[in-house]
């Protein structure tokens, strides 16, 4: 097979199924893991007709600790190397804290970073040994800036796969493997339906949205250029610009005074959000 092979996870929706339409676009076959196995199948027809790529649809929940396992062993009976992983699958708990049960956290935790780690120790070996390797794991400007109310490990996870993506980036230097931390803003997406936000989010100015098409050009060119970290959007590049000079204090300031103004709208979370 002379294609080179990319899994993506939570491949059926926005980001994720943007990173797909990418990598098919510039001549990857594509591996697709999620658990909607119909958007799958849509995803991968279409992909097919389209670039004239093979497709591999692997149906798993990586807030199951069996996830990450799973996945890696559908590609190995498929007698495929894993040349690229796109860490991208989304977990979203509007409310505060205590407003979630500790299983929800837990389960975010595991989807959103322990299975991101997971993936990347379980491929990353065989990248070394064939000397080339992409790893592209999606993170947020939420990493880059103070903490917010709500949504409370978000931010504190998505700081630690940037510092991740980093660590990566340094170590797959001798071999070949380029690694990169994507952190998009708001982005269109089903996302904020699901999660019950849409109506809060929406009193943002045009100007904070990106499209999902917009993320996956900028992530896929800066892990093929090896940029540790990207940041889509002029807006977004100059808010994380500004978060790293002002002293904390100062920055924390101005993300409370921001949150404000959309905290009249919010309602307890009742359901988690899942973007997978």
């Amino acid at each position: 097979m002379s294609r080179r092979l990319a899994l993506i996870t939570g491949a059926s929706s926005g980001i994720g199924k943007a990173l797909a339409r990418e990598y098919a676009a510039n001549g990857w076959d594509v591996a697709l893991t999620a658990r909607r196995e119909d958007k799958l199948r849509a995803l991968a027809e279409e992909l097919e007709k389209q670039f004239g790529i093979d497709t591999l649809i692997i149906t798993a929940d990586l807030a199951e600790p069996s996830g990450p396992e799973t996945i890696v062993n559908a590609v190995a009976a498929a007698e495929r190397d894993i040349d690229a992983l796109v860490n991208n699958a989304g977990f979203g708990l509007p409310g505060t804290y205590t407003q979630t049960t500790w299983k929800q956290q837990s389960d975010f935790i595991q989807l959103m970073f322990t299975s991101y780690c997971e993936l990347v120790h379980r491929v990353m070996p065989g990248m070394q040994e064939r000397g080339f390797g992409r790893i592209l794991n999606v993170a947020s400007v939420a990493g880059l800036s103070p903490g917010s109310r709500g949504h409370t490990l978000y931010s504190a996870v998505k700081s630690a796969l940037i510092k991740f993506s980093q660590s990566l980036h340094f170590e797959g230097k001798a071999y070949g493997i380029h690694a990169s931390a994507l952190c998009p803003g708001f982005t269109y997406s089903e996302f904020h339906d699901v999660n019950g936000t849409r109506s809060m989010v929406s009193k943002m100015p045009s100007f904070w949205w990106l499209t999902a098409e917009q993320v996956a050009e900028a992530g896929y060119n800066a892990v093929q250029r090896n940029d540790p970290i990207c940041v889509p959007g002029l807006w977004y590049k100059f808010m994380t610009g500004l978060f790293q000079v002002l002293p904390t204090h100062m920055a924390m300031w101005m993300m409370d005074r921001n949150q404000a103004k959309f905290r009249a709208a919010e309602k307890p979370a009742e359901t988690a959000a899942r973007e997978s």
